[in-house]
């Protein structure tokens, strides 16, 4: 899951009105929109991933009439803040920075590690080139490592960093690196071990938004114990995934 760093900017910001009471009032479901299996534009043009199916059943559940919006990563928390949307559901891990700024939900996907992937074994991860995400944890872990960082704004450039030459190794969720290790035929590699940062997956709302966040709690919990979530998890991360 990914972890934003925030910026001042997000800091700068006011918290954003309350959501209105009732049923009339359209839920705006913020999400990024570019980091499969999580979330991805499809070929319609339209969100789609684990937690597209995963926010359209807890707003059933919820009783919530929601849209999706797309928003790009590096200003997804000020936007949220500034109330272009009321939550966030975009791979975000719930960490105690950002809880300064906004409020989460109980978690939705178990807390998992990061990974290192380079086109070959026996690269200098201390020492090399090493490509992340911008505005995020492990960009921030890179940075105090004592490799070389390179920052890109989307995940998928940081792959084709190192694909390029341009990176010795990609830093990045494990969960998003499986795939396109497993498509890679032999490409692709994880190298080193892996490193856990962050812990756990929650959708983000502005922390004036208290009934909000109750109605998603709610529909998580229900979820967790009929097993629904489980049964996205693996649909979408496979059957070795982490579940409650």
């Amino acid at each position: 899951m990914k972890n934003l760093i925030l910026g001042t900017a997000a800091l700068a910001l006011s918290a954003g009105m309350a959501l209105a009471a009732g049923h009339e009032k359209t839920v705006r479901m913020g999400t990024e929109g570019a980091y499969p299996p999580y979330n991805f534009i499809n070929d319609a043009g339209e969100v789609a991933g684990f937690e597209r199916d995963l926010g359209d059943e807890l707003c059933l559940r919820a009783e919530l009439k929601c849209e999706w919006v797309k928003n790009d990563w590096d200003s997804i928390i000020p936007n949220l803040v500034s109330g272009n949307y009321d939550t966030i559901m975009a791979g975000m891990s719930i960490t105690s920075e950002r809880d300064e700024v906004i409020d989460f939900t109980q978690d939705y996907y178990p807390p998992t590690a990061s990974a290192y992937v380079a086109a070959s074994d026996g690269v200098d991860l201390e020492g090399g080139v090493i490509a992340a995400q911008t505005a995020t944890i492990q960009a921030g872990y890179i940075a105090e490592s004592g490799a070389t960082l390179v920052e890109f704004a989307t995940p998928e450039e940081t792959v084709a960093a190192v694909r390029n030459g341009e990176a010795d190794a990609v830093f990045a969720d494990r969960d998003y690196l499986v795939p396109l290790v497993e498509e890679s035929g032999g490409d692709l590699m994880f190298v080193g071990a892996p490193v856990p940062l962050g812990g756990g997956v929650g959708m983000g709302l502005r922390e004036s938004d208290t009934e909000l966040k109750e109605k998603f709690d709610a529909a998580i919990t229900a979820m967790k114990a009929d097993g629904t979530l489980n049964a996205l998890l693996i649909k979408w991360f496979g059957d070795d995934t982490a579940t409650y």
